[in-house]
C-alpha cells in the first residue's frame, strides 16, 4: 500500500475547502491502494483555526485516511527538532526560512515536504485554500485520480494509462516525477483591473516577466497567457498527456510530486508570487517525465483581495516576483542547457548543481531590476488613484526591494544545500499530534 500526503496549506478561513479536500482523500482510498495522510498546515488566527478544527472533526472516519491539523506552534516544534537533528549550520536562520513571519508560498510547501518525509509518504499532492473542484453531472472531478494513476511509475508503464504520449524513447525508463493541471476561473494574480483600465500598461508590466532578450512577439504571447491558467473551459471528459510538462500549463494549486521534492526545496522568498514554482521548471529542464491532465481546479478570489491592504499586498508580491526573475531566468537558462546532465546515474536531480547555479546568479548586476522598477513606477503612476499611491510606496522601498531580491536567491541556495540532510532528519522525526 502506497502512503501519500495530500496537503492544504492555509492562512485564511477555508473550512469548506478542508471538507472538499477530505472528499478527495476519500476518493483516493476508494479507487487506489493507498493510505492518505491529509495534512492541513494552518497559519490562521484562533477563530479561523477553531472553524478548521471543527471541519476536521467532521471528516468521516476511515482507517486509510489519517488527518493532521497543525498550527504554527506545532509546525515550529517539528521544524526545530528536524533542524537540530540535521546538525545544520545557523539553525535559527534555517528555521526562519522554513517558517518565516511573512507569507511565503514556497516555505509553506517546503514544510509539507518535510512532514511528508516524517510520515513516510512517497508523494506530495498540493491544493490551495482559494480554490474548489469542478462538478460535472453531479460528480466531483478530483485531480488525485490522474496523480495516483501515473505518479512514480516508469514512463513506459504510465503510457498505458494516458490519452497520449509525447515523450522521447530515451526518457521512457525514467519515473514520472510530476503530475499536474491548472485552474479555470479568476486570474491567479489580481491584474484584471489594470487590463481593463489600460491594456498597454498591463502589457508593459506583465512583459517585465520575460527575459530582456525576448522579441516583442514572444513577450506579447507571454502577456496573453500569463496568470490565466486554463482559461474558462469547463471539464467535460478526461485528457492526459505523458510529456515534459510545459511550466506554463500547470499551477501549484493542482500539482503532485514524487521524489523530486526530497532532492530540492522551493525558494523560501516571502511576499513573492511564483516563489513555489521552481520545481515545475526543474522537472521540465532535467527531462523528468510528467503527466499533464485537464482536471482543472476552479480559482476564486477571497474577500481579502478586495480590501486596500489586500490590494497593496498582492501588488507587492507581483513586483517582488518580477524582481526575482533577474536571478531565476539565469538559473532556468543554465538548467535548460544542462538538460539530463542535471540528473545522476539513478535519474535523480543533482541538488548541488541547482545550489551552484543559484549562488552564481546572486552575483548578477542588478541594472535589469532597476529598469524593472523604473517601468513599474511609470506604469503605476499612469494608472492613478490607489495605483499611484502604491508607486509612492515602491519608491520608498526601492533599495530594500533590490537588496531583498538578491538575498532571496542566496537564501534559496543555502536551503538547497541543507535540504537532503533535513529530509533525512525529518524521516526520523515524529509529527506532533493534533489536539
Amino acid at each position: 500500500m502506497r502512503r501519500i500526503c495530500l496537503t492544504l496549506p492555509t492562512n485564511r478561513p477555508c473550512a469548506a475547502t478542508i471538507t472538499a479536500v477530505a472528499e478527495e482523500a476519500a476518493h483516493a482510498v476508494r479507487h487506489f491502494d493507498v493510505e492518505v495522510h491529509l495534512l492541513v498546515l494552518d497559519s490562521c488566527a484562533a477563530p479561523a483555526y477553531a472553524e478548521h478544527a471543527e471541519a476536521v472533526r467532521r471528516i468521516p472516519q476511515d482507517p486509510r485516511i489519517v488527518v493532521h491539523h497543525l498550527d504554527e506552534a506545532r509546525q515550529r516544534d517539528f521544524l526545530r527538532r528536524v533542524i537540530d537533528r540535521s546538525a545544520a549550520a545557523d539553525p535559527d536562520h534555517l528555521l526562519d526560512l522554513m517558517l518565516p513571519a511573512a507569507l511565503s508560498y514556497g516555505a509553506c510547501t517546503n514544510r509539507a515536504f518535510l512532514l511528508a518525509a516524517a510520515l513516510g509518504c512517497e508523494s506530495v499532492h498540493r491544493r490551495d485554500s482559494d480554490s474548489r473542484y469542478q462538478v460535472v453531472d453531479g460528480r466531483t472531478v478530483f485531480p488525485v485520480h490522474h496523480e495516483l494513476t501515473s505518479l512514480g511509475r516508469r514512463a513506459a508503464d504510465a503510457a498505458r494509462h494516458v490519452t497520449e504520449t509525447v515523450l522521447a524513447d530515451d526518457h521512457m525508463d525514467r519515473r514520472v516525477a510530476m503530475v499536474g493541471s491548472s485552474f479555470i476561473g479568476e486570474l491567479s494574480v489580481d491584474l484584471g483591473e489594470i487590463l481593463r483600465t489600460d491594456p498597454a500598461v498591463h502589457h508593459d508590466m506583465v512583459g517585465l516577466w520575460a527575459p530582456p532578450h525576448w522579441s516583442d512577439e514572444q513577450k506579447a504571447q507571454l502577456v496573453e497567457e500569463s496568470f490565466r491558467g486554463a482559461g474558462t473551459e469547463a471539464f467535460t471528459a478526461d485528457r492526459s498527456t505523458l510529456t515534459l510538462v510545459d511550466p506554463m500549463r500547470v499551477d501549484m494549486c493542482n500539482i503532485a510530486f514524487h521524489g523530486l521534492h526530497e532532492r530540492v526545496p522551493l525558494p523560501p522568498a516571502t511576499d513573492t508570487i511564483g516563489s513555489d514554482y521552481f520545481l515545475i521548471h526543474l522537472v521540465h529542464d532535467a527531462g523528468q517525465p510528467g503527466v499533464l491532465h485537464n482536471r482543472n481546479i476552479v480559482n476564486f478570489y477571497t474577500g481579502e483581495r478586495r480590501t486596500d491592504a489586500g490590494f497593496r499586498a498582492y501588488q507587492l508580491r507581483f513586483v517582488k516576483f518580477l524582481l526575482s526573475m533577474l536571478y531565476f531566468h539565469f538559473v532556468y537558462d543554465r538548467m535548460a542547457r544542462a538538460g539530463s546532465a542535471l540528473l545522476d546515474d539513478q535519474g535523480e536531480v543533482r541538488a548541488s548543481v541547482v545550489a551552484r547555479l543559484a549562488r552564481e546568479s546572486a552575483g548578477l548586476d542588478r541594472g535589469e531590476n532597476i529598469h524593472r522598477l523604473d517601468v513599474l513606477d511609470t506604469a503605476y503612476r499612469k494608472l492613478g488613484g490607489r495605483y499611484a499611491e502604491f508607486a509612492d510606496l515602491l519608491a520608498q522601498r526601492r533599495e530594500r526591494l533590490l537588496d531583498e531580491a538578491r538575498r532571496d536567491i542566496e537564501d534559496f541556495a543555502l536551503l538547497v544545500e541543507a535540504w537532503q540532510p533535513l529530509v533525512r532528519a525529518a524521516a526520523l522525526t515524529s509529527v506532533p499530534r493534533r489536539r
